[in-house]
């Protein structure tokens, strides 16, 4: 969760909304999508916090770039934007998408390996550490280190289960040398 008590309003807002009209999952998708969007363009970003344009062109922008998102999305936008929020768009999505996994029994983690996991094997991370994590399912974000020679590192929340050569050989390391 975000430290921004507004975010988290707007978002308990917006949560409750998607839930009363059965759209969480194709709010919960713009969002991320939106998220990329403004993680990518940085430029985006100061653009629409920046005073230079009217709340009313700024709508029209957003409308515009994202004429396909739910509604849902566009009108927490444009709330944001008039309310002269949307600097807190970042917060709101990471606080939805918490609220959302958490309704559906769903945890993120990021499970560092060498090379890329396969779906059978992402799928069989997940149910095996589900459940260690009191969660239905993992959703997977992989990531490529390969300084951790061989085996997985796998990141939930803040627990770290880690399986990886690089971390069995300093174990090892610290008990020769004790």
């Amino acid at each position: 969760m975000s430290q921004s008590v507004i975010a988290k309003r707007y978002a308990v807002a917006l949560f409750e909304a998607a839930q009363e009209k059965q759209q969480t999952v194709s709010v919960q998708s713009d969002l991320k999508e939106l998220q990329k969007v403004f993680a990518a363009e940085k430029q985006f970003d100061e653009l629409l916090v920046s005073p230079k344009f009217s709340p009313e062109q700024k709508k029209e922008l957003m409308g515009q770039l994202f004429n396909g998102a739910n509604q849902l999305v566009l009108n927490t936008l444009y709330v944001l934007i008039d309310a002269g929020r949307i600097g807190e768009i970042d917060n709101l999505i990471e606080d939805f998408l918490e609220l959302a996994n958490e309704a559906s029994g769903v945890a993120e983690a990021k499970v560092y390996s060498t090379r890329l996991l396969s779906n059978e094997e992402s799928s069989a991370i997940s149910t095996a550490f589900a459940h260690k994590v009191g969660k239905q399912s993992l959703h997977i974000q992989n990531v490529i280190d390969p300084s951790l020679i061989g085996g997985i590192r796998l990141q939930i929340g803040n627990q770290i289960y880690d399986s990886s050569i690089s971390a069995k050989l300093a174990r090892l390391e610290r008990q020769l040398i004790n």
